[in-house]
């Protein structure tokens, strides 16, 4: 996978309790927000987690990445990074 700069964050170490509102308000002081979005398993439908944050401007992005990597929420150390994406056509093995 290719890890360009972009305007979508992946959040780790976040609580099993978390909620996809909770999620967008945490990073909505930052800048306009497109989609917050939580991985949840299919089976028990709790997050997993981990989610993915995108922002409109690639700057709110990297202003929410640099205040919130590393802070602790609800308890929990979390990790915010610039999201890793592939180009179509790309090789994902």
């Amino acid at each position: 996978m290719a890890k360009r700069a972009g305007a979508e964050l992946f959040v780790s170490r976040l609580s099993n309790y978390i909620t996809t509102q909770r999620l967008e308000n945490l990073f909505a002081p930052f800048g306009v927000i497109q989609q917050a979005r939580l991985v949840v398993d299919p089976r028990t439908k709790k997050p997993k987690g981990f989610g993915f944050v995108r922002f409109q401007s690639e700057s709110d992005a990297q202003k929410a990445m640099k205040a919130l990597d590393g802070r602790i929420v609800d308890g929990r150390l979390i990790f915010v990074e610039v999201a890793e994406t592939t180009r179509p056509g790309e090789d994902q093995s």
